[in-house]
Formats: structure tokens, C-alpha cells, sequence
């Protein structure tokens, strides 16, 4: 029988934006097929009746339902879309009983729950469910459209490829064998040394404080994560990171290899100067290429924008809420 985990959830508003008069906000919970029951903020248009068409939302890879996904779940709400913004295993108010670990297969099936509930809700026309990743969870968006025939469309924003950068560094500068195979022997190492103190030692979220010499990506990050703009208490960026030892089976195994068969349609949108953007030229050059569902494929590259400007919009709005609706409403319909 599944069943779910008891969990405590927060009653207060406790998000990084103000809340939306617009829409009925209430917290749900879902199972996954690993029996992890996941908490999610669901947000409902006010002036809407009958089935509606439906969003998930989750990202960055590291935040809460708290920052980014809510605040992109809400504007949709706005719109017209039933959304809900989810914790990942593992993270956040969701349960799991290790804390703090990542798995490409994992992470994928917690999209794919989150279909599952939509489908299943009264108030969702389970002929209209979209997804919408941000950053890490971009990717794993995309990986979830090439698994599941149920999304009618998916949008993901400042995508990051979370096995790309884990097995090749950023830029792609440790790609080869030997930086892999010390990355991979640390962390092996790292497994004992965990058991051996009974705990797993935390990786460190975003560097705090941060050094005169720190790269611009970093610097971008802890502009949002560090500071009033986007901190939260339960976010694994804002505080102490992921285990160590977390992300490890992201090494080998790459979550796009099927994008170029994914049928439903697909909008990949990234800042111009986001150090990121390279992540969302390359999967919307391999889901085309040879594909005979490239039609209702699209890149927007938002110009001027640097990677967390896509997060809460930065100082000019960037974030292009109006395509969003526009690509989900003619997908969704």
C-alpha cells in the first residue's frame, strides 16, 4: 500500500515574494514511486472554474518551493494555470529520511509524481499538464519530457545540465578521464569516512563570505542566495550545501540522451550573460538535431540577462512571464 510520510508543514507564508491576492494558496502532499512524500505549495486562480490546465514547478537545483519555483508557480497562477511548487526528495519540507541527496533517477520520477497528483486532482484537466524547471531542474525537466507522454509541454529556464557539469566541471574544463577518476575516488572516500562518524558531512552552500577574487558566477549566486533578495532557511544554497557525497551518481549518467525524441513541445530560455548559457544552446541543438519533433522546439535567449536574473527577475523583469503563457496556453489548449 502507499502511504505517506507524516510531515510538519510550515502554516505561515514564509516565501521570498509577497503573496498574490489573485490566487488560493494551500499546501498538498504527494507520494513518489520511492514512497518519498513530497510538500508542495499549490496555487489556484480565483476567477477561474471548471478543469483547469496545470503547471508543476521546481528549481533551482538547491532552493525551496520558497524562492524561485513559487514565485514562478504564483505569476502563473495569475494567469490562469492551477500550479504547484515542489520540494525535491530529500530537501526542503519534503520527506526522505537521508537529507540532502540528489539522484538524476530519483529526482526525475519527483516530476513525474507531481503529473501524477495533477492528473488525478479534480479541479486539472489531465489532458493539460505542463512542467516548468528552473536552473538544475531544467534539465531535469527535460529528461522528464523524454519519459513522460503525459506532459503536453515544458519550459525550462536558465537550465542547467546537473550530469554534464558534475562530470565535466564548468565549461566543460575537467573533462577527461583522470579529473573524473578523482572526483569519483574523493568521493568514494568520502563514503567511508561518513559512516565512520555516523553523519554526512555537507559540502557547503554558496561560499559565505565571498572573496574579492570570486568568479562572477559566484558572485551571482551569492547575490541571490546570501542575501534578502533570495535567502531562505531551508534552502541548501543559502546555508550548508549538499552531502558531499550527493550528487555522486550524477558522473555517469547524462539526462539528455533522449531529448531529440521528445514529441511534446519544449521552450529553453536563458540570459544572455548568464555563464550558464551554454547549457540551454547545446540541449536545444541536440533535441533537434535528426528529430522529426523539432517544430515545437524554441530557444529565447532574453538579452543582457546573467543567470539569476531568470530566478526572480533581477532588477528589469526579465523574466518573460507573457511567452510562458503564451507557449503553455497554445500547448495546453
Amino acid at each position: 500500500m502507499i502511504k505517506k510520510e507524516e510531515l510538519v508543514l510550515v502554516t505561515e507564508w514564509d516565501k521570498t515574494f509577497p503573496q498574490s491576492s489573485k490566487v488560493e494558496h494551500s499546501k498538498v502532499t504527494f507520494v513518489n514511486r520511492y514512497g518519498v512524500t513530497l510538500a508542495a505549495d499549490m496555487y489556484v486562480p480565483k476567477d477561474k472554474e471548471g478543469k483547469l490546465p496545470a503547471i508543476a514547478v521546481c528549481g533551482p537545483f538547491g532552493a525551496v518551493k520558497e524562492q524561485c519555483s513559487g514565485l514562478y508557480a504564483q505569476n502563473m497562477a495569475e494567469r490562469g494555470f492551477l500550479t504547484i511548487a515542489f520540494d525535491p526528495s530529500f530537501t526542503g519540507e519534503s520527506g526522505g529520511n537521508v537529507r540532502y541527496m540528489a539522484s538524476p533517477d530519483i529526482n526525475t520520477e519527483d516530476f513525474m509524481a507531481a503529473v501524477d497528483f495533477l492528473s488525478l486532482n479534480d479541479k486539472v484537466d489531465p489532458e493539460r499538464i505542463g512542467i516548468l524547471g528552473i536552473c538544475g531542474w531544467g534539465g531535469m525537466a527535460v529528461n522528464t519530457a523524454a519519459l513522460d507522454t503525459r506532459i503536453k509541454a515544458t519550459v525550462a529556464s536558465t537550465m542547467y545540465d546537473m550530469t554534464r557539469v558534475n562530470a565535466k566541471g564548468y565549461f566543460d574544463s575537467e573533462d577527461s578521464e583522470e579529473a573524473r577518476y578523482e572526483k569519483k575516488k574523493a568521493m568514494c572516500a568520502e563514503r567511508l569516512e561518513d559512516l565512520k562518524s555516523g553523519e554526512y558531512k555537507l559540502g557547503g552552500g554558496v561560499v559565505d563570505p565571498l572573496p574579492e577574487d570570486a568568479p562572477f558566477f559566484v558572485k551571482d549566486y551569492y547575490d541571490y542566495y546570501k542575501t534578502d533578495r533570495g535567502y531562505h532557511k531551508r534552502s541548501l544554497n543559502s546555508n550548508g550545501g549538499w552531502n558531499v557525497i550527493g550528487c555522486e551518481s550524477f558522473m555517469n549518467q547524462p539526462i539528455l540522451k533522449y531529448s531529440n525524441e521528445i514529441r511534446s513541445a519544449v521552450l529553453l530560455i536563458h540570459g544572455e550573460k548568464a555563464h550558464s548559457c551554454y547549457f540551454s544552446k547545446d540541449a536545444y541543438a541536440d533535441m533537434t538535431k535528426d528529430s522529426k519533433y523539432a517544430d515545437n522546439k524554441e530557444l529565447m535567449i532574453i538579452p543582457d540577462a546573467v543567470h539569476t536574473d531568470l530566478y526572480d527577475g533581477g532588477d528589469k523583469d526579465y523574466i518573460p512571464f507573457d511567452k510562458i503563457e503564451s507557449f503553455m496556453s497554445e500547448h495546453l489548449k
